[in-house]
């Protein structure tokens, strides 16, 4: 009976035994990963800030030499005398100790025989010297007296990955092994010598200094995940944020405005405070979520870490402690837990959905009491895991309803497949975005086309020109996304991009010109692949215009379209229509919104379908600033036949071919072009950038259908030059055997 009764138990929160556990796995597994680590660092910083400040530690001050000393000196870098000057001042206050954060490893003139003077003079004076780096770069030496003397420690502090500084040297080891006391470690031990109180070691490199139990960090402490715990590091207590600790100037030591007493008794710690002297580090209270506040000044620091050894020595303060490894996982399973055990206990209720305001209040309610809990911990110098105790606790719950994640989930994948993340991001998430309608904006429109594809694709079967275009609109698709287009539609060969839809951004234009040398670079590895398939290879032109249309959602409430409209997007297609293979053309409007980063290789007036006067488009070359593309060019070298070619040719308008037949010669060939001598009435030549089809008269025989666009050159008595566009593979076998024996 019982055996049943825990069956049952088990059976009625299975999903409760089975998600907490899992959960808890992959939290860990997340966390040794270190993916969570500047998260727990985050919480670690709110809460210092969160936590009531302690009183100041009166036993600590600090001479702060900032921008007004500085004016008063004259020179950035101050003499030995005046340091000599203000050292001399501070040992008639009687302090116990004196800490001098300054490098004086070289000489200053004047005042270096004064200087080294006080220093052999001054038992209660501690220098500093940096031991962390690289011998030739980083190491700075102590100055020689106070180094004979042990009296310098190393003021090298740790540094977070993030740049904050939480934790503080007792010791450094160098990688001989040697340990070299810190600067901090140092001031404060000979502040207690005057107590009787010395550093006695301990079991499991523990140390006893008189109230306190000092413990090394170790490299998984807390919300560290191996961290570099090299030497012996405290995790530091700070007693509160920068100039928290009582400073004066140094001038005011210097020109007597400060109490022949103010020293007395105390450790007088003495460093730079300003900007200027480039001694500035973030700590935790160097920002919060919203903003940044003002950074603490090394010394600062280290009067923290004084502040801390002395006061848990003689005050028994305590130690920000962490809890070991295995109880943090258990910790971490118990939140997992509460998470599932809400959300299971609520998965339903009859009319109640799987949201139902229960589960969100008792959720709502689970985290105030997360984040109370080891807020009240903390406060009493605990540390323990929040971001993943709630990373669990908020996984389990969405695990547990996982299936109307999936589903939404699975909706946006399909959706993916036929629609860019940002179209779908808009059509999902906006509350308009599903709506019929649109909106007038201004944005970037490039169309690209496969020179003479279609004729090229009657030859093939259906399944070789499918593996032909997805290989080729594959590569086009990896560009556009890498330059943060929408593609808004694949139209056989052809893609219409739009750059400022559906979010805009500044660099529109300038993107979209980009992306389309890109894109006629990309045709090089398409071309390999072509060439490895025994194909021809493609040529792609492309046109890019900037104008205002209307973007939105076009069509009805059973089919739906996220699409442009607009006579904008006519004139894109027809500015591409002029392009040969290779060649990209804009309009005005894009080249002034671009600027003069774009090379332009030429210009030509065109007067296309549907607008009112000529306009103007313009060759790109390349694109500097910081694209820095250039578009690769190939010269044609053009040799005479020995023997002209006979052939006809007809006009052709848009995708119609005309019915006026005129007979002509082929008189020059390069490896792309040709020239053609006309026959035809009243010597009128095709007009530049038109469409011909035309056919060659081999031995008699008609060849097949041959297509070109007629270029811009000028050529003598009446001839012209056209750019092939497609070529039947035998008329192309024919012509590069040709133009190969004319070399």
């Amino acid at each position: 009976m019982v055996w049943n009764r825990c069956n049952n138990v088990f059976n009625q929160w299975n999903g409760v035994w089975m998600t907490a556990p899992s959960i808890t796995t992959l939290v860990i597994l997340l966390r040794f990963l270190g993916l969570l680590q500047f998260w727990e660092w985050a919480a670690y910083d709110q809460y210092i800030r969160m936590r009531p400040l302690e009183p100041p530690d009166d036993r600590i001050v600090i001479v702060g030499i900032n921008e007004d000393d500085l004016r008063a000196v004259g020179q950035p870098v101050f003499p030995d005398a005046v340091y000599a000057e203000l050292l001399n001042k501070l040992k008639a206050m009687k302090p116990k100790v004196i800490g001098l954060d300054i490098y004086r490893d070289l000489p200053v003139e004047p005042g270096n025989e004064k200087l080294a003077d006080v220093f052999s003079s001054t038992p209660n004076l501690v220098g500093i010297k940096k031991v962390v780096g690289e011998r030739d770069r980083d190491v700075i030496e102590a100055s020689p007296v106070l180094d004979k003397n042990n009296q310098a420690g190393a003021n090298d502090l740790k540094v977070d990955p993030d740049k904050k500084i939480r934790r503080g040297y007792l010791f450094v080891t160098l990688t001989n092994g040697t340990n070299i006391w810190s600067f901090a470690s140092h001031v404060a031990l000979r502040y207690l010598q005057t107590f009787d109180i010395a550093l006695q070691p301990k079991d499991n490199d523990a140390f006893q200094l008189g109230k306190a139990i000092l413990k090394p960090f170790e490299a998984n402490d807390g919300g560290y995940v191996r961290a570099d715990a090299g030497g012996y590091q405290l995790l530091l207590n700070y007693r509160g944020p920068s100039r928290y600790f009582e400073t004066v100037s140094m001038m005011d030591v210097i020109e007597d405005r400060v109490s022949p007493n103010w020293g007395r008794d105390r450790i007088i710690l003495i460093g730079t405070v300003s900007e200027s002297f480039n001694d500035l580090f973030s700590t935790p209270y160097s920002s919060n979520l919203i903003t940044t506040l003002e950074p603490m000044s090394g010394v600062e620091v280290h009067a923290n870490v004084v502040s801390q050894l002395i006061s848990s020595a003689l005050d028994n303060r305590s130690n920000i402690q962490t809890l070991a490894e295995p109880l943090e996982w258990l910790w971490i399973l118990f939140w997992s837990g509460v998470g599932a055990l809400i959300t299971w206990k609520w998965r339903t209720g009859g009319s109640v959905s799987y949201f139902s305001i229960w589960k969100v209040a008792a959720m709502f309610v689970a985290s105030g009491i997360l984040f109370v809990s080891t807020y009240a911990a903390f406060v009493w110098n605990f540390w323990l895991p929040v971001v993943p105790a709630f990373l669990g606790m908020a996984a389990s719950a969405v695990t547990i309803t996982s299936f109307i994640a999936a589903t939404a989930g699975e909706i946006r994948k399909t959706f993916g497949r036929y629609l860019t993340d940002e179209v779908v991001a808009t059509l999902l998430e906006s509350p308009e975005g599903l709506k019929l309608g649109g909106e007038r904006r201004k944005i970037t429109i490039l169309t690209s086309d496969l020179r003479g594809f279609t004729a090229t694709s009657e030859r093939l079967p259906p399944e070789e020109v499918v593996k032909i275009l997805n290989f080729y609109l594959g590569y086009m698709a990896d560009v556009i996304t890498k330059y943060q287009g929408t593609i808004d539609e694949f139209m056989g060969d052809g893609i219409l991009v739009l750059f400022g839809a559906p979010i805009t951004r500044e660099d529109d234009p300038t993107r979209a010109v980009a992306c389309a040398i890109d894109m006629q670079l990309a045709m090089e590895p398409v071309n390999k692949q072509m060439k490895e398939w025994g194909l021809a290879p493609l040529e792609m032109g492309i046109g890019i215009n900037t104008g205002e249309v209307v973007v939105g959602n076009i069509g009805s409430l059973k089919r739906t379209k996220y699409g442009i409209v607009g006579s904008q997007v006519n004139l894109t297609y027809r500015i591409e229509s002029y392009t040969t293979g290779g060649q990209i053309l804009i309009s005005g409007t894009t080249l002034k919104e671009v600027g003069p980063i774009v090379k332009i290789n030429g210009e030509k007036e065109v007067m296309p379908k549907g607008v009112k006067k000529p306009i103007t488009i313009y060759d790109v070359g390349g694109l500097g600033g910081k694209y820095n593309l250039v578009l690769r060019k190939e010269e044609e070298i053009y040799l005479p036949l020995k023997e002209a070619i006979s052939l006809h040719y007809v006009v052709l308008d848009g995708k119609n071919v005309g019915d006026c037949m005129q007979n002509g010669s082929l008189v020059k060939l390069s490896e792309k072009e040709a020239e053609i001598q006309g026959v035809h009435s009243g010597g009128n030549t095709p007009p530049a950038l038109i469409n011909i089809k035309l056919n060659f008269l081999w031995d008699g025989q008609e060849s097949e259908d041959v297509y070109g666009k007629v270029l811009e050159k000028k050529a003598e008595n009446g001839n012209f030059y056209i750019r092939f566009t497609a070529k039947p593979p035998d008329v192309s076998a024919k012509l590069e055997s040709l133009y190969k024996s004319l070399k």
